[in-house]
């Protein structure tokens, strides 16, 4: 009804229009019934899209819900395993020792109560000896269990309980076919959940073999887990109001939530239908029950223990996220969109063609922003003013290797978060790529430093997630501004920023403000100077290698060091690489810089026992000449087993197998290697899984904040839980005070290094 008054509000003044225009107006009518047309198809598409991709989102998240439990029972799997094996050690050193008359059966029994006690998570543990090893011709034991009073070692009047062949778990755990003669396929055995009369528990029991060094069998080593423990564990998971989680043994017995369910009737009949839907197919994977009406999604795996493990959703429960959606969203569409239509097919036709021309004319297609040709337009209307040229770091390699979709995706929502922050009076345009223009009021030289400053803080605080990536972005700015005696039209603002933005890549700086007065001339007399400075250092030998202490944060003591280039100065004062490094890499005097410090590091560490790290770029390893050299150093010095070289994180790439051949040629000599400044740029995760790297170096612009920046923490706990979970240990560069370090070593992160524990220097070594 709505839109046919509308429609008769407007045909009378079509009628009093002459024939071309009325032609026009009902085309514009026509297109506004098409548009509402074609809107209505595009939003109902659109909610199904919401509502698959909705219920994806949620699928994934039950998912990593499951997994993330499935982890964290596998975990103390592993916590159990480890355990065991601490006390085999501990067994075959026993065994030694009684055999030398320094042990007695007493010491065994209180070493096993003390190993129970310092471990909650074990219920009972035992040791069980072959005859002859403790007593003669007679096999020996000894069981340490928890029970109400504590724990206490069982003490049993008949004797032939000590026999590990008469245990319950024997035949469960190792089988018919075991034999205690030649080699163990496997050096740990889980068994089903059976009830063990001498603890009067049902548990699980995890056995190792208990071997002498030439591989003869000694006895057998057991820990038991209460299966109420695995009850309880199990019982406290809930993905949603209505889950159930399960775990069932090799033998079919059943380890579940279900009995905080009143109904048994019920949670029966889950369980039945778990069982039939498991049977045919595999242990690990997805499948899905139906019981009295209901779907449930299960999601199952196989743990450490030859347990399966799953969980089961109501899959009303994961959809009930699109209830809300559907509605909500509907009467969006129909009321918003209708009456915005409608508004739109009234104006439409004073503003299409001028709007069509402005945004084709001047606006950047992809971010919206003004364009370059909007910039010239805007500059020739101004007398002074003020241009901020801000050019993002390493976007080409970004959009090489996680493609242009995520390149799209950086510079739109930048450009969003950029537009939110600005202040009142500031215009933001795109000029190429990966290139924005900030105009701004004219400003003092201080104000506008304090500008840059602030953008440049700003961009390098936006974390980014794209397709499980943590990005991070860094920027280079340049400035340029006019001024009463050289106002827009007599100064190109655009070059004079672009030429700062030069300058300041040129020497390592993050930001530059256009200095009319420093003149090119000055420029190349500058590098000049320091280009002769270099080469002066390099033939009188004044570039020496100093050393940076890097703490063992669980030992608290220093283990190794990074080794560090230093200019000395004609009076022996120390230049740190900022100055030179830069002048060194246009001479193209990089590489023997590498070269004279991986001889003067090798040499000076042969008759250590110390470790030390060398840094390397990514174009050292593309010198044939100088890895061959590196390869020659650490087999003339055999220093390999204590090196470990650095690669820089932020070094761009494009040839992995080149970069494997010189790590697989230093590995066999017993080097490793560590990912330096991880954390910058866009931390590219492909580097840990392609290279085979040991160490992580967490850079410093995370770790300085640790004690005050929850985000900073945050993303360094999941460095730390990523590289960990590959077993690659992770350094913290930056602790400069003590609330840091604490930070690191709450955080789990294995080595520290920075003011904290001690500055480069030239005798750190003799510091130690």
């Amino acid at each position: 009804m709505s839109v046919s008054r509308h429609l008769e509000r407007i045909l009378p003044g079509l009628k009093r229009l002459d024939p071309s225009k009325q032609s026009i107006m009902w085309g514009l009518v026509l297109l506004v019934g098409l548009f509402l047309a074609g809107l209505w198809i595009m939003s109902s598409l659109n909610l199904k899209y919401s509502q698959q991709a909705m219920s994806a989102v949620r699928q994934q998240q039950i998912e990593d819900g499951f997994h993330a439990h499935l982890d964290r029972i596998n975990a103390e799997h592993q916590r159990l395993e480890q355990y065991t094996a601490d006390l085999v050690q501990q067994a075959a050193l026993f065994a030694r020792l009684n055999l030398e008359g320094g042990m007695s059966v007493h010491n065994l029994e209180q070493e096993l109560l003390q190993r129970l006690q310092r471990f909650p998570a074990a219920f009972g543990s035992g040791v069980w000896y072959r005859s002859d090893v403790i007593r003669p011709q007679q096999p020996f034991g000894a069981l340490a269990y928890r029970s109400g009073t504590g724990t206490q070692v069982y003490a049993g009047a008949d004797l032939h309980w000590q026999d590990y062949r008469q245990q319950i778990w024997f035949p469960l755990a190792l089988g018919p076919d075991w034999r205690e003669q030649g080699v163990d396929k496997k050096d740990h055995y889980w068994t089903p959940v059976y009830y063990n009369p001498l603890t009067d528990a049902a548990v699980i029991s995890l056995i190792r073999p208990l071997r002498t060094a030439d591989g003869a069998l000694l006895g057998l080593v057991s820990a038991d887990w209460h299966a109420d423990t695995l009850i309880e564990r199990v019982s406290r998971i809930e993905m949603t109001p209505g889950s159930f989680a399960w775990l069932i043994d090799r033998n079919g017995r059943r380890l579940s939530s279900l009995s905080q369910i009143k109904d048994a009737r019920y949670a029966e009949q889950l369980m039945a239908a778990v069982e039939q839907q498991l049977a045919p197919v595999q242990k690990d994977g997805r499948s899905h029950i139906h019981v009295e009406g209901r779907d449930f999604a299960l999601f199952h795996a196989t743990t450490r223990g030859g347990m399966v493990f799953g969980i089961g959703v109501p899959r009303d429960e994961i959809d009930a996220v699109l209830a809300p959606m559907r509605s909500t969203n509907l009467r969006i569409l129909l009321l918003g969109g209708l009456g915005i239509l409608l508004l739109s097919g009234l104006v439409l036709f004073k503003v299409a063609a001028l709007m069509r021309e402005l945004q084709a004319s001047y606006t950047d297609e992809l971010t919206g922003l003004p364009n370059r040709a909007r910039l010239l337009l805007d500059l020739q209307q101004r007398q002074q003013a003020a241009l901020i040229l801000l050019n993002l770091d390493r976007f080409r390699q970004l959009n090489g290797l996680l493609g242009h979709a995520c390149g799209d995706y950086i510079l739109t929502t930048l450009v969003a978060r950029l537009q939110a922050s600005s202040p009142p009076g500031q215009r933001l345009y795109r000029l190429g790529a990966d290139e924005f223009v900030l105009l701004v009021a004219p400003l003092a030289v201080d104000a506008l430093g304090a500008e840059l400053q602030r953008l440049l803080h700003f961009v390098q605080a936006q974390q980014l997630h794209w397709h499980g990536h943590d990005i991070n972005l860094s920027a280079t700015l340049g400035a340029a501004v006019s001024t009463p005696d050289r106002p827009v039209q007599q100064c190109d603002l655009i070059n004079e920023a672009q030429e700062a933005l030069k300058q300041a890549r040129q020497h390592g700086l993050n930001y530059r403000i256009h200095d009319n007065a420093h003149s090119l001339e000055q420029q190349f007399a500058f590098n000049l100077r320091w280009a002769n400075r270099l080469r002066e250092a390099l033939r009188t030998d004044r570039l020496q290698p100093w050393y940076q202490p890097i703490l063992n944060t669980a030992t608290g003591q220093v283990e190794k060091y990074e080794c560090l280039v230093r200019m000395l100065d004609e009076e022996g004062r120390a230049i740190s690489p900022g100055h030179f490094l830069g002048v060194a890499r246009q001479l193209r005097l990089d590489r023997q810089i590498t070269r004279l410090m991986i001889e003067k590091c090798c040499h000076h560490f042969a008759d250590s026992e110390l470790q030390f790290s060398i840094n390397l770029a990514y174009g050292d390893l593309r010198d044939g000449a100088l890895t061959a050299f590196i390869l020659e150093q650490l087999d003339m010095t055999g220093v390999g087993p204590r090196l470990i070289f650095e690669i820089l994180e932020s070094d761009g790439i494009d040839n992995y197998d080149q970069v494997r051949h010189f790590i697989e040629d230093v590995k066999t000599r017993g080097c490793r290697i560590a990912i330096d400044d991880f954390g910058t740029g866009y931390s590219n995760f492909a580097h840990l899984l392609r290279l085979d790297v040991d160490l992580l170096k967490i850079d410093g612009s995370l770790i300085r904040h640790l004690h005050t920046d929850v985000n900073a923490r945050r993303v360094t706990r999941g460095i730390v839980s990523f590289a960990h979970s590959l077993g690659i240990q992770t350094v913290a560069e930056f602790v400069h005070s003590a609330a840091v370090l604490e930070q690191v070593q709450q955080l789990g992160i294995d080595f520290a290094q920075g003011e904290l524990i001690g500055m480069p220097g030239p005798d750190l070594l003799e510091r130690t």
